[in-house]
C-alpha cells in the first residue's frame, strides 16, 4: 500500500488546506467556539478538515481517516484497520488564535500502529516537512515557490533539504511547548543539565517541536503533558525517518497509533 501513496499528493493537500486556514487567519472573525473538552475550535479547523478528508477519500478511498475534527469510530470498528490516515487539520489552534504563526496541518499514514508517512505544513511560514518510509525525511521552505504538484516524488529530493541539517551548536538544545510547560518538564531539564552541563531552551508551538528535533535545530523535546494521536503522528514519522527517536517515558517503547484510547502517553523526542 505504501508504494501506492505519492507524498507529492499529500503535500499538495496540506498546502491547499493551509490556504483555507490562511483565509480565516487573515479575516476579522475566526468563528471560535469551544468543544466538549473546552479546547478551541475555529472555522479554519473545519475548512481545513473538509479539504483534507475530501481529497484523501477521493485519492485513496480504501484507507480510513481518523481526524481530530471528524467522526471518531469505536475501537471495535477500527481495531482491525491495517492502514489509516491520522489527521490534525489545524494543530496549534491556540497559537492560531494568538496569531503567532506557529500552527500546522498534520497528515500521517499509519501502518499497523506505526507512522510510515508524515506531512506537516506551516501555512504562515510556508514551510513543509515531509517523510516516507524508504524515502527519507525532508524540509522544503518557500513551498509554494518551489513545490510543483506535478513533480515526481523522486525529484523532490533535488529541491528539498534532507534531514537532519548539519548544525554547529556548542550546547544541548531542549525544545519545550510554548503553551504547556509542566513541572515534570522542568524537572527533566534540570536532570539533563546535570548530565550535559549548560542547556539552551527554545520554544515553539504545535508539531513544529518534533520538526525542530528532526531538522537538528533541537536535540530533545520532552513532552510531559497530554497529546492526542493526531498531534504527533506526522511529526513522529518525520522525526524517526530523520534518525531521531520518539519513545514513551514509562517503558522506552515507540508511540503506537489507533489505540483504544487515542490519548498519547508522555514521551521524549531525542536525536
Amino acid at each position: 500500500m505504501l508504494e501506492k501513496i505519492n507524498v507529492v499528493n499529500i503535500i499538495n493537500i496540506s498546502i491547499e488546506a493551509g490556504d483555507k486556514i490562511l483565509e480565516v487567519y487573515e479575516s476579522a472573525d475566526f468563528g471560535v467556539e469551544n468543544k466538549s473538552d473546552n479546547s478551541p475550535l475555529t472555522l479554519a479547523d473545519k475548512k481545513s478538515n473538509d479539504v483534507i478528508t475530501e481529497q484523501l477519500e477521493k485519492l485513496y478511498p480504501e484507507i480510513p481517516i481518523l481526524s481530530e475534527e471528524g467522526k471518531h469510530l469505536t475501537y471495535e470498528e477500527r481495531k482491525n484497520w491495517e492502514y489509516l490516515w491520522v489527521v490534525d487539520p489545524l494543530d496549534g489552534t491556540k497559537e492560531f488564535i494568538k496569531r503567532n504563526g506557529e500552527f500546522t496541518v498534520n497528515i500521517a499514514l499509519v501502518h499497523n500502529g506505526t507512522p510510515v508517512l508524515g506531512v506537516i505544513y506551516a501555512p504562515v511560514l510556508d514551510t513543509v516537512y515531509f517523510a516516507k518510509q524508504g524515502f527519507g525525511s525532508y524540509k522544503l521552505e518557500n513551498s509554494k515557490e518551489h513545490f510543483d504538484s506535478k513533480v515526481e516524488e523522486s525529484s523532490l529530493v533535488k529541491t528539498a533539504i534532507s534531514l537532519p541539517i548539519q548544525q554547529d551548536r556548542k550546547r544541548t538544545t531542549v525544545i519545550a511547548s510554548r503553551s504547556h510547560m509542566s513541572s515534570e518538564t522542568e524537572e527533566y531539564i534540570n536532570e539533563l543539565k546535570k548530565e550535559v552541563g549548560e542547556v539552551e531552551i527554545t520554544s515553539a508551538g504545535s508539531s513544529l517541536k518534533l520538526c525542530l528535533v528532526a531538522d537538528g535545530t533541537a536535540d530533545v523535546y520532552p513532552r510531559f503533558a497530554p497529546t492526542m494521536e493526531w498531534d504527533t503522528g506526522a511529526g513522529q514519522a518525520i522525526a524517526e525517518l530523520s534518525g531521531a527517536a520518539v519513545t514513551r517515558t514509562d517503558n522506552g517503547e515507540k508511540l503506537k497509533y489507533n489505540k483504544e484510547n487515542l490519548l498519547n502517553p508522555w514521551f521524549i523526542v531525542k536525536r
